[in-house]
């Protein structure tokens, strides 16, 4: 039994390295308000009252309070008009107390999202999801303001796990705007060599078994068995997929895009859903937040 144990894989604990760089920014924080009289603001909006946007917006505003940022919050109806939330965007970017901006997706189908988005000034946009922070991600030697929360979690974990990501073969399951394309490039600029697998890859599990570190953002539930896995790979698991379970109250668990307990029989490494790479996308909030703070205050001073 002791021997079965010894081989299954170091779990990688989001939650721990999260709670970890929030007393950091705690520091950081308390360091900003004794020099510059503010603390770093951040505007959630959030518009209807979808159940799970609910439940994200109120984590991130739970965790600004946390560690000492101000949350400024935005909470409109399902039926704001486009104009109406671009006006708001526009009055947050005027704001000198608001440090960083997130508007909380999806939005409704009547609210053109890429408008909404591109609205949000650079300067403030902690999601990182402006064309022009994504382009310069995508560029060598070029460094974007800010790099999204997911992605950036993902390898600040790698980074504080203690593992090597220069010259390793990584790949990335699946290519969605928010995590997919931007782990990669963000990957290539810590000097992995990245191949992308998406749904149009024939065997993918073949090119899986070939990476040093897997990145699972594909959105399907448990689709990354053990045979896809080389053995003493790091897994980072993104996936957070709701499947039928009756024993729990809601009648559904949260599973990740990797079959954690095949894996991890497997790998070296592994993050387990929930508990790896959530809290480590909100920590990662926070830190932009906490950048674009000292940014603006060190130039208002200057």
């Amino acid at each position: 039994m002791a021997d079965a144990e010894a081989q299954l894989a170091t779990i990688i604990d989001g939650k721990a390295i999260a709670q970890s760089i929030q007393r950091e920014l705690k520091e950081e924080i308390e360091q900003i308000t004794a020099a510059y009289g503010r603390v770093p603001g951040l505007a959630v909006v959030i518009v209807g009252e979808r159940k799970d946007s609910q439940t994200y917006v109120r984590m991130k505003r739970k965790a600004c309070a946390e560690v000492g940022i101000k949350s400024i919050n935005v909470d409109l109806p399902e039926n704001v008009s486009q104009a109406e939330l671009l006006d708001t965007v526009l009055e947050l970017n005027a704001d000198p107390t608001v440090d960083g901006i997130l508007v909380q997706l999806p939005l409704p189908k009547h609210v053109h999202e890429e408008m909404i988005l591109n609205a949000i000034s650079i300067e403030k946009d902690v999601d990182g999801f402006h064309p022009l922070n994504i382009g310069k991600l995508s560029m060598k030697g070029r460094e974007p303001l800010f790099v999204p929360c997911t992605p950036k979690g993902c390898t600040e974990l790698l980074v504080r796990s203690g593992i090597t990501i220069a010259k390793k073969r990584a790949v990335v399951v699946g290519r969605s705007n928010i995590v997919g394309m931007p782990v990669a490039m963000l990957l290539i600029k810590l000097d992995a060599t990245v191949t992308i697998v998406h749904s149009h890859t024939p065997n993918p599990e073949s090119i899986v078994k070939e990476a040093d570190i897997v990145i699972a953002a594909a959105g399907q539930a448990q689709l990354i068995k053990a045979d896809w896995i080389k053995p003493g790979a790091v897994v980072i698991d993104v996936g957070t997929n709701p499947v039928s379970d009756s024993s729990k109250k809601l009648g559904y668990k949260i599973v990740g895009d990797v079959h954690f307990e095949e894996a991890r029989k497997v790998a070296g490494w592994i993050t387990p859903v929930p508990g790896g790479v959530g809290p480590m996308t909100i920590a990662m909030l926070l830190r932009n937040t906490v950048d674009s703070a000292k940014r603006t205050l060190s130039k208002s001073s200057a």
